[in-house]
Protein backbone atom coordinates (compact mmCIF):
# COMPACT_ATOMS: atom_id res chain seq x y z
CA UNK A 1 0.00 0.00 0.00
CA UNK A 2 1.33 3.73 -0.49
CA UNK A 3 0.24 6.60 0.92
CA UNK A 4 0.67 9.91 -0.34
CA UNK A 5 -0.01 13.56 1.70
CA UNK A 6 0.13 16.84 0.21
CA UNK A 7 0.69 19.15 2.86
CA UNK A 8 -0.28 22.62 2.36
CA UNK A 9 -0.50 25.99 4.26
CA UNK A 10 -4.24 24.95 5.51
CA UNK A 11 -4.99 21.40 4.72
CA UNK A 12 -3.37 17.96 4.48
CA UNK A 13 -4.79 15.87 1.97
CA UNK A 14 -4.22 11.66 2.48
CA UNK A 15 -4.78 9.62 -0.07
CA UNK A 16 -4.31 4.97 -0.29
CA UNK A 17 -3.10 3.54 -3.06
CA UNK A 18 -2.84 -0.13 -3.89
CA UNK A 19 -0.29 -2.21 -5.64
CA UNK A 20 -1.81 -1.40 -9.23
CA UNK A 21 -2.20 2.38 -8.11
CA UNK A 22 -6.03 2.56 -7.70
CA UNK A 23 -7.22 5.25 -5.12
CA UNK A 24 -8.62 3.32 -2.12
CA UNK A 25 -8.77 5.94 0.24
CA UNK A 26 -9.20 9.99 0.51
CA UNK A 27 -8.83 11.92 3.52
CA UNK A 28 -8.30 15.41 4.57
CA UNK A 29 -7.64 17.02 7.85
CA UNK A 30 -6.63 20.82 8.98
CA UNK A 31 -2.57 21.58 9.20
CA UNK A 32 -1.29 22.64 12.26
CA UNK A 33 0.67 25.26 10.66
CA UNK A 34 1.97 26.44 14.02
CA UNK A 35 2.40 22.99 16.59
CA UNK A 36 5.09 21.27 15.34
CA UNK A 37 4.34 17.81 17.87
CA UNK A 38 1.13 18.48 16.30
CA UNK A 39 1.89 18.25 12.93
CA UNK A 40 3.87 14.86 13.25
CA UNK A 41 1.10 13.55 15.50
CA UNK A 42 -1.62 14.44 12.87
CA UNK A 43 0.54 12.11 9.62
CA UNK A 44 1.46 9.28 12.49
CA UNK A 45 -2.21 9.02 13.35
CA UNK A 46 -3.78 8.64 9.89
CA UNK A 47 -0.88 6.59 8.96
CA UNK A 48 -1.47 4.46 12.19
CA UNK A 49 -5.22 4.10 11.17
CA UNK A 50 -4.99 3.73 7.84
CA UNK A 51 -2.00 0.40 8.50
CA UNK A 52 -4.39 -1.23 10.62
CA UNK A 53 -7.83 -0.41 8.25
CA UNK A 54 -5.77 -2.20 5.20
CA UNK A 55 -3.69 -4.36 7.84
CA UNK A 56 -0.04 -3.58 6.17
CA UNK A 57 2.23 -1.48 6.40
CA UNK A 58 2.44 1.52 3.97
CA UNK A 59 4.75 2.91 2.34
CA UNK A 60 5.17 7.22 3.26
CA UNK A 61 5.40 10.07 0.35
CA UNK A 62 5.08 13.57 1.74
CA UNK A 63 4.72 16.40 -0.40
CA UNK A 64 5.65 19.75 1.20
CA UNK A 65 5.32 23.13 0.40
CA UNK A 66 9.33 23.72 0.92
CA UNK A 67 12.39 22.15 -0.31
CA UNK A 68 14.68 19.70 2.40
CA UNK A 69 17.54 20.85 2.23
CA UNK A 70 21.18 18.96 2.39
CA UNK A 71 21.44 18.98 6.13
CA UNK A 72 17.68 17.61 6.41
CA UNK A 73 16.02 20.30 7.68
CA UNK A 74 12.63 22.00 6.11
CA UNK A 75 12.84 25.58 4.12
CA UNK A 76 9.02 26.01 4.00
CA UNK A 77 7.05 29.41 4.38
CA UNK A 78 3.46 27.96 4.71
CA UNK A 79 3.88 25.59 7.98
CA UNK A 80 5.74 28.18 10.15
CA UNK A 81 6.19 25.12 12.60
CA UNK A 82 8.14 22.71 10.52
CA UNK A 83 10.49 25.60 9.26
CA UNK A 84 14.16 24.42 9.79
CA UNK A 85 12.98 21.33 11.61
CA UNK A 86 14.01 17.64 10.70
CA UNK A 87 10.19 17.18 9.63
CA UNK A 88 11.10 13.46 7.38
CA UNK A 89 13.11 11.90 10.29
CA UNK A 90 10.97 13.24 12.89
CA UNK A 91 8.28 11.56 10.82
CA UNK A 92 10.43 8.62 10.22
CA UNK A 93 11.27 8.30 14.34
CA UNK A 94 7.23 8.12 14.69
CA UNK A 95 6.05 5.82 12.45
CA UNK A 96 9.37 3.46 12.58
CA UNK A 97 10.00 3.10 9.05
CA UNK A 98 11.54 5.19 6.15
CA UNK A 99 9.65 8.50 4.20
CA UNK A 100 10.26 9.79 0.97
CA UNK A 101 9.59 13.69 1.16
CA UNK A 102 9.64 16.11 -2.01
CA UNK A 103 8.51 19.58 -2.85
CA UNK A 104 4.90 19.73 -3.53
CA UNK A 105 5.61 20.86 -7.46
CA UNK A 106 7.72 17.69 -7.86
CA UNK A 107 4.67 15.38 -6.97
CA UNK A 108 2.43 16.76 -8.99
CA UNK A 109 4.98 16.55 -11.99
CA UNK A 110 5.93 13.18 -10.75
CA UNK A 111 1.87 12.52 -10.81
CA UNK A 112 1.69 13.82 -14.38
CA UNK A 113 4.86 11.95 -15.61
CA UNK A 114 2.75 8.73 -14.87
CA UNK A 115 -0.29 9.85 -16.38
CA UNK A 116 -1.49 7.73 -19.90
CA UNK A 117 -1.21 10.69 -21.61
CA UNK A 118 2.71 11.02 -20.84
CA UNK A 119 3.67 7.51 -21.99
CA UNK A 120 6.29 7.15 -24.04
CA UNK A 121 8.22 10.30 -22.90
CA UNK A 122 11.17 9.88 -20.59
CA UNK A 123 11.28 13.35 -20.09
CA UNK A 124 8.23 15.61 -18.42
CA UNK A 125 8.89 19.44 -17.18
CA UNK A 126 5.76 20.11 -14.61
CA UNK A 127 4.93 23.85 -14.26
CA UNK A 128 2.18 25.37 -12.20
CA UNK A 129 1.29 28.54 -13.39
CA UNK A 130 -1.10 29.43 -9.80
CA UNK A 131 -0.22 31.34 -7.20
CA UNK A 132 2.91 31.52 -7.85
CA UNK A 133 5.28 29.23 -10.27
CA UNK A 134 6.47 25.91 -9.36
CA UNK A 135 8.28 23.13 -11.39
CA UNK A 136 9.12 20.32 -11.51
CA UNK A 137 11.59 18.05 -13.90
CA UNK A 138 10.66 14.06 -14.34
CA UNK A 139 13.58 11.96 -15.85
CA UNK A 140 12.84 8.23 -16.85
CA UNK A 141 9.65 8.15 -14.11
CA UNK A 142 11.58 9.77 -11.46
CA UNK A 143 12.42 13.43 -9.54
CA UNK A 144 14.96 15.06 -10.64
CA UNK A 145 15.96 17.39 -7.68
CA UNK A 146 19.66 18.13 -8.09
CA UNK A 147 22.49 18.90 -5.47
CA UNK A 148 20.49 21.14 -3.29
CA UNK A 149 16.83 19.86 -4.06
CA UNK A 150 15.90 22.84 -5.61
CA UNK A 151 15.57 21.89 -9.33
CA UNK A 152 12.63 22.75 -10.26
CA UNK A 153 12.14 25.92 -8.73
CA UNK A 154 11.83 27.83 -11.91
CA UNK A 155 9.46 30.37 -10.45
CA UNK A 156 12.88 31.77 -8.74
CA UNK A 157 14.72 32.53 -12.09
CA UNK A 158 14.69 35.82 -13.31
CA UNK A 159 12.44 36.96 -16.45
CA UNK A 160 15.00 36.47 -19.23
CA UNK A 161 15.97 39.74 -21.29
CA UNK A 162 13.63 39.42 -24.31
CA UNK A 163 10.61 38.41 -22.44
CA UNK A 164 11.59 41.66 -20.08
CA UNK A 165 11.68 43.72 -23.63
CA UNK A 166 8.12 42.16 -24.57
CA UNK A 167 6.75 44.04 -21.48
CA UNK A 168 7.01 46.99 -22.83
CA UNK A 169 7.82 50.46 -21.48
CA UNK A 170 7.23 51.25 -17.76
CA UNK A 171 6.68 47.05 -17.01
CA UNK A 172 6.93 46.70 -12.99
CA UNK A 173 10.16 45.98 -11.51
CA UNK A 174 8.30 43.52 -8.39
CA UNK A 175 10.28 42.09 -5.20
CA UNK A 176 9.31 38.17 -4.75
CA UNK A 177 9.18 36.82 -1.75
CA UNK A 178 12.06 35.01 -1.89
CA UNK A 179 13.92 38.87 -1.66
CA UNK A 180 15.05 38.83 -5.07
CA UNK A 181 13.56 41.12 -7.22
CA UNK A 182 12.56 40.43 -11.24
CA UNK A 183 11.47 36.62 -10.48
CA UNK A 184 9.26 34.59 -12.79
CA UNK A 185 6.37 33.56 -10.56
CA UNK A 186 5.86 37.68 -9.96
CA UNK A 187 4.89 37.97 -13.35
CA UNK A 188 3.61 34.65 -14.56
CA UNK A 189 2.04 33.32 -11.79
CA UNK A 190 -1.99 33.90 -11.88
CA UNK A 191 -1.42 36.18 -9.11
CA UNK A 192 1.22 38.24 -11.73
CA UNK A 193 -1.24 38.48 -14.40
CA UNK A 194 -3.87 39.96 -12.76
CA UNK A 195 -1.56 41.90 -10.81
CA UNK A 196 0.01 43.44 -14.53
CA UNK A 197 -3.54 44.10 -16.14
CA UNK A 198 -3.73 46.08 -12.76
CA UNK A 199 -0.86 47.92 -13.63
CA UNK A 200 -1.39 48.92 -16.88
CA UNK A 201 -5.03 49.76 -16.73
CA UNK A 202 -5.70 50.75 -12.99
CA UNK A 203 -8.52 47.81 -12.75
CA UNK A 204 -8.27 44.78 -10.48
CA UNK A 205 -9.64 42.03 -11.91
CA UNK A 206 -9.39 38.19 -11.45
CA UNK A 207 -7.40 35.85 -14.47
CA UNK A 208 -11.65 34.90 -15.34
CA UNK A 209 -13.16 37.95 -15.73
CA UNK A 210 -9.97 39.53 -17.70
CA UNK A 211 -10.14 36.45 -20.33
CA UNK A 212 -14.21 37.41 -20.01
CA UNK A 213 -13.16 40.80 -21.30
CA UNK A 214 -10.83 38.90 -23.74
CA UNK A 215 -13.57 36.64 -25.27
CA UNK A 216 -16.27 39.32 -25.83
CA UNK A 217 -13.84 41.03 -28.10
CA UNK A 218 -12.29 43.98 -25.43
CA UNK A 219 -9.52 45.58 -27.46
CA UNK A 220 -7.69 46.77 -24.87
CA UNK A 221 -7.90 43.36 -23.16
CA UNK A 222 -6.56 41.84 -26.20
CA UNK A 223 -3.82 43.39 -25.98
CA UNK A 224 -2.94 42.65 -23.06
CA UNK A 225 -3.35 39.06 -23.04
CA UNK A 226 -1.33 38.75 -26.71
CA UNK A 227 1.78 40.65 -24.55
CA UNK A 228 1.28 37.94 -21.86
CA UNK A 229 1.41 35.26 -24.09
CA UNK A 230 4.46 36.57 -25.89
CA UNK A 231 6.16 37.06 -22.82
CA UNK A 232 5.24 33.25 -21.29
CA UNK A 233 6.12 31.99 -24.76
CA UNK A 234 9.69 33.81 -24.69
CA UNK A 235 10.24 32.23 -21.51
CA UNK A 236 9.04 28.53 -21.72
CA UNK A 237 11.47 28.93 -24.94
CA UNK A 238 14.17 29.51 -22.63
CA UNK A 239 13.93 26.52 -20.50
CA UNK A 240 12.85 24.35 -23.20
CA UNK A 241 16.29 25.48 -24.56
CA UNK A 242 18.33 24.44 -21.37
CA UNK A 243 16.09 21.03 -20.67
CA UNK A 244 14.95 20.28 -24.22
CA UNK A 245 12.01 18.23 -22.47
CA UNK A 246 9.84 15.20 -24.62
CA UNK A 247 6.56 16.97 -23.36
CA UNK A 248 5.05 19.99 -21.15
CA UNK A 249 2.74 19.53 -18.68
CA UNK A 250 0.61 22.80 -17.55
CA UNK A 251 -1.05 23.06 -13.92
CA UNK A 252 -2.13 25.51 -11.99
CA UNK A 253 -4.97 28.26 -12.42
CA UNK A 254 -3.94 29.50 -15.45
CA UNK A 255 -3.72 26.42 -17.39
CA UNK A 256 -7.82 26.39 -17.98
CA UNK A 257 -7.12 28.94 -20.00
CA UNK A 258 -7.63 26.94 -23.63
CA UNK A 259 -6.18 29.99 -24.98
CA UNK A 260 -2.34 28.73 -23.49
CA UNK A 261 -2.48 25.23 -25.48
CA UNK A 262 -3.40 26.48 -28.92
CA UNK A 263 -0.73 29.54 -28.97
CA UNK A 264 2.47 28.53 -26.97
CA UNK A 265 3.62 25.98 -29.15
CA UNK A 266 3.65 28.44 -32.53
CA UNK A 267 4.73 31.76 -30.34
CA UNK A 268 7.51 29.65 -28.90
CA UNK A 269 8.52 28.27 -32.13
CA UNK A 270 10.66 31.52 -32.96
CA UNK A 271 13.03 31.85 -29.79
CA UNK A 272 14.24 27.86 -30.21
CA UNK A 273 17.35 26.68 -31.27
CA UNK A 274 16.61 26.47 -35.71
CA UNK A 275 16.37 23.30 -35.80
CA UNK A 276 13.96 22.84 -32.82
CA UNK A 277 10.76 21.96 -32.18
CA UNK A 278 8.20 22.84 -29.65
CA UNK A 279 7.38 19.67 -27.84
CA UNK A 280 4.23 18.81 -26.52
CA UNK A 281 2.18 20.88 -24.35
CA UNK A 282 -0.37 19.35 -22.12
CA UNK A 283 -2.95 20.03 -19.46
CA UNK A 284 -2.37 18.15 -16.17
CA UNK A 285 -5.19 15.34 -15.80
CA UNK A 286 -4.94 15.12 -12.03
CA UNK A 287 -5.56 18.26 -10.77
CA UNK A 288 -5.78 19.24 -7.35
CA UNK A 289 -5.18 14.96 -6.68
CA UNK A 290 -1.76 15.73 -8.40
CA UNK A 291 0.24 16.56 -5.23
CA UNK A 292 -1.04 13.15 -3.21
CA UNK A 293 -0.73 11.00 -6.20
CA UNK A 294 2.82 12.12 -6.99
CA UNK A 295 3.58 11.62 -3.22
CA UNK A 296 2.28 8.33 -3.25
CA UNK A 297 4.39 7.88 -5.94
CA UNK A 298 7.71 8.22 -5.01
CA UNK A 299 8.02 4.90 -3.51
CA UNK A 300 6.46 3.31 -6.06
CA UNK A 301 7.99 0.92 -9.09
CA UNK A 302 5.85 -0.68 -11.52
Amino acid sequence: MYYGFDIGGTKIEFGAFDEQFERVATERVATPTHNYPALIAVITELVTRYDAQFATQGKVGLGIPGVEGRDGTLLTANIPAAFRQPFRRDVEKALSRSVSIENDANCFALSEAWAPSCQGYSSVLGLILGTGVGGGWIQNGKVWSGYNHVAGEIGHMRLPMDAWFALGENAPIWECGCGQKGCIETYLSGRGFERLYQHWHEETLSAQQIMARYSAGDVATIEYVERFLDVLAITLANLLTVLDPDAVVLGGGLSNIELLYQELPQRITPYLLPIAHCPPILAARYGDAGGVRGAALLNYRA
